[in-house]
């Protein structure tokens, strides 16, 4: 009788701790995909603030603002002016246009211009708009609301990208971005971007115009 009675016991206490590792178990599953669920809802909300986002700053007409830039590049302040995926940025000490293909890089102090293809990071850091063409693949995103700004977290799928990691802050009734900050392989670079305005301007002037700067060398790196 005795050893019934501990049978009996055995068995009650396997099924009972086998009723709590299915518990356990199932509390875990239905965490993860309320969790999966969770985060596949906000990267639906990312995608649509950048989508208007895109809407806003990719006017076909073509827009101007202004910016300052700290981090990998240095520090450097002035204004840009984009249209599609075209840009010209001027500082201080330089202009820089891109076409959507070549970029080249008047440096004032010594008179030269380079030529180049840029990649995908170099592009950022010049045209804090870039990120309108870029978010749509390879990125997990992800958003919060900080203050009345709306804050998209991207992060890249690729870890060989040159671009890992962006927040972009957007605000939430104009859908114009204020900052944009990436990360790369050897650090953070800031973009702080104002005064957005929408303009018309022509394709021309996203190119180098060598007889605007007679005395300029040209150094082709590509």
């Amino acid at each position: 009788m005795k050893r019934l009675v501990i049978a009996i016991t055995a068995i009650a206490l396997s099924l009972t701790v086998s009723a709590q590792t299915t518990a356990r178990r199932t509390a875990a599953q239905t965490t993860a995909r309320r969790t999966a669920a969770q985060t596949t809802a906000t990267a639906t909300q990312a995608r649509k603030v950048l989508d208007k986002t895109a809407a806003v700053v990719g006017n076909s007409s073509g827009a101007t603002a202004n910016f300052s830039m700290s981090g990998k590049y240095g520090k450097s302040s002035g204004t840009i002016s984009i249209k599609s995926n075209k840009f010209m940025a001027r500082t201080s000490q330089g202009i820089v246009w891109f076409d959507g293909k070549t970029q080249w890089t008047y440096v004032k102090d010594n008179e030269e211009v380079n030529v180049t293809t840029p990649n995908e990071a170099e592009r950022q850091a010049m045209n804090p708009y870039q990120f309108i063409t870029i978010y749509k693949t390879g990125f997990n995103m992800s958003l919060k609301t900080v203050g009345g700004n709306y804050q998209v977290h991207l992060t890249a799928q690729n870890k060989k990208r040159t671009i890992q990691e962006m927040y972009i802050l957007i605000n939430k009734s104009s859908y114009k971005p204020s900052q944009v900050k990436m990360r790369q392989s050897n650090g953070w670079t800031t973009i702080n971007i104002s005064n957005f305005r929408k303009a018309t301007l022509p394709d021309a002037m996203f190119r180098f115009n060598a007889k605007d700067y007679p005395n300029a060398e040209l150094i082709d790196l590509r």
